[in-house]
């Protein structure tokens, strides 16, 4: 990585994500940009998108500073309507519409949105949500049909930062250690640094063709694979699942060359590939592989390099830093499940307890500087100080040491879970079973399973009550997004608790770590 050099790097970036198709466009009008369920959108095509979702969203009376909440799944609307409100100079707050009607109503709240925009054409929980909000559906030219939100007139817009690049590219709202949703400001040069760092040492070029499986509503897929890739000049196919037997098609017949996934993904395309008697998968266009979002087994990475005959690269990110702070070398693939060096222009020490940097080989807590921090939480001053400190250093809260320059991530100081790639709260989950009537109290942990990591709660109820772990199951699903909600709902007759009343975590973890099923 040391023949990336980050100042050259920032300096040639182009000032908003707006402005990456424009060179494309002009350049090479035919190159496809996106190719989506077998269409093509050239680049000259997706600029053209890009120009008539600006017009529409200047007649629905979107302006600068306004916040537009994108509701979707990947496809090429998105791309298109995310460019177009950018380039307004207004905010899109990215939410993943497999969120439940509650975790969406809470970020558009918070956010005071103008407009709410719904992909209902490609993603059928977007159009769920769009009817439960009785949103306008409007026709947007090759983009197909769009739900709309009524105008919010009481909103106010925010200010514009007088620096093009240090403006909000995108709010995405990440859930608090209170439980309550946070919105991660991301600038341009935040997220562009990040597209072009990673495309520049993956060597991306036109030529390349990605895999978009990732979730663009969140900060790998947008960053480093959609940004990437339109960055780049090269092609992203589009696909809002993960199906084993459809990306194994894809990656044949299309001649992938770039594959960027999560653990959990990497173990269904492993699982399929066993149950179908295959033991090995020859995609000779394939020349990356890489998984982020979880803690990466070391058995897994195994069982996929056997699988594919390539290296599986391992990168650690978060998403107030855009999200990658570390990134296994393409050229010294590893054995082990380091996450590799810290990218060229980011800065990163380990803290011990006392506040004093670790040596070489001990533990400490993460810090991270450099061009890819976030602005800071939007309406939350106060958050954003007790993660940035004067000297521009953001606290991860993960727990970390190097060997060598190389960083290893060996556990979080908070309390958040990594399922299937997304980051899971305890007091979020906590605080919807909470508010069912016959809880008296709850705790929820995570527990490490073979590949991936699960969700526990265990639950008090009110005496006598005949609520059963399958009711309070029903409940959470109602208001959370699948990956949230728990894997297991134990019933417990009391909580142990310390002298103060503080739910005593450890000990039930220690319980679910011996394989108990503790019930009233």
């Amino acid at each position: 990585m040391t023949d990336v050099d980050a100042s050259t790097l920032l300096r040639s970036l182009p000032q908003q994500i707006s402005d990456i198709v424009k060179r494309w466009a002009e350049s090479s009008p035919n190159q496809p940009a996106l190719v989506e369920a077998g269409q093509v959108l050239t680049y000259a095509q997706l600029a053209e998108c890009v120009r008539e979702a600006r017009m529409w969203l200047l007649e629905s009376g979107v302006r600068p500073g306004d916040r537009v909440v994108l509701v979707s799944e990947n496809c090429r609307a998105f791309v298109a309507i995310l460019l177009a409100v950018s380039s307004l100079d207004a905010w899109p707050v990215l939410v993943n519409a497999r969120l439940s009607a509650q975790e969406l109503d809470q970020i558009r709240d918070h956010c005071g949105a103008r407009r709410v925009i719904y992909t209902i054409g490609v993603s059928p929980h977007a159009a769920k949500h769009a009817k439960r909000q009785s949103a306008e559906i409007r026709l947007l030219g090759d983009l197909g049909p769009i739900g709309v939100s009524p105008i919010n007139e009481e909103t106010k817009a925010e200010p514009i930062d007088e620096d093009p690049a240090n403006r909000v590219a995108v709010l995405i709202y990440t859930s608090g250690t209170t439980g309550l949703p946070k919105g991660v400001m991301l600038t341009h040069r935040n997220v562009l640094f990040m597209a072009a760092v990673s495309a520049r040492i993956r060597s991306l070029a036109p030529n390349d063709r990605l895999y978009g499986i990732l979730p663009m509503t969140h900060v790998v897929g947008l960053s480093v694979v959609l940004l990437g890739t339109l960055l780049s000049g090269a092609t992203l196919f589009l696909a809002s699942r993960f199906d084993p037997a459809a990306a194994i098609r894809t990656l044949e017949k299309d001649e992938l060359t770039i594959m960027l996934g999560v653990p959990a993904m990497f173990a269904l395309l492993v699982e399929y590939a066993k149950s179908n008697g295959l033991r090995a998968l020859k995609f000779p266009a394939l020349r990356i592989v890489s998984s982020s979002g979880a803690p990466l087994d070391i058995g897994l990475k195994g069982a996929v390099e056997d699988l594919l005959g390539l290296s599986l690269y391992n990168n650690y990110g978060i998403t107030e830093c855009s999200p990658t702070v570390a990134l296994s070398k393409v050229d010294e693939p590893r054995r082990d499940t380091s996450v590799g060096r810290a990218l060229p222009g980011i800065e990163i020490r380990l803290v011990g307890a006392e506040g004093k940097s670790v040596t070489d080989g001990e533990v400490g807590e993460l810090h991270v500087r450099g061009p890819n921090v976030m602005k800071g939480y939007y309406r939350a001053p106060e958050e954003t100080a007790a993660v940035i400190d004067a000297q521009g250093w953001f606290n991860t809260r993960d727990l970390a040491r190097l060997e060598n320059g190389n960083l290893f991530i060996v556990g979080r100081t908070k309390e958040l879970i990594v399922r299937f790639g997304f980051n899971v709260y305890p007091a979020e989950v906590e605080a919807v079973l909470n508010a069912h009537p016959a809880v008296v109290r709850s705790a929820v942990i995570g527990r490490i399973i073979e590949k991936d990591e699960e969700v526990l709660a265990f639950v008090q109820l009110q005496p006598n009550s005949p609520v059963t772990a399958a009711d309070l199951a029903k409940h959470a699903a109602q208001r959370l997004a699948s990956y949230k909600q728990p894997s297991h709902i134990f019933i417990v007759p009391a909580m142990p608790l310390t002298p103060t009343g503080k739910i005593m975590k450890d000990h039930l973890a220690k319980v679910a770590a011996c394989g108990s099923s503790p019930a009233a």
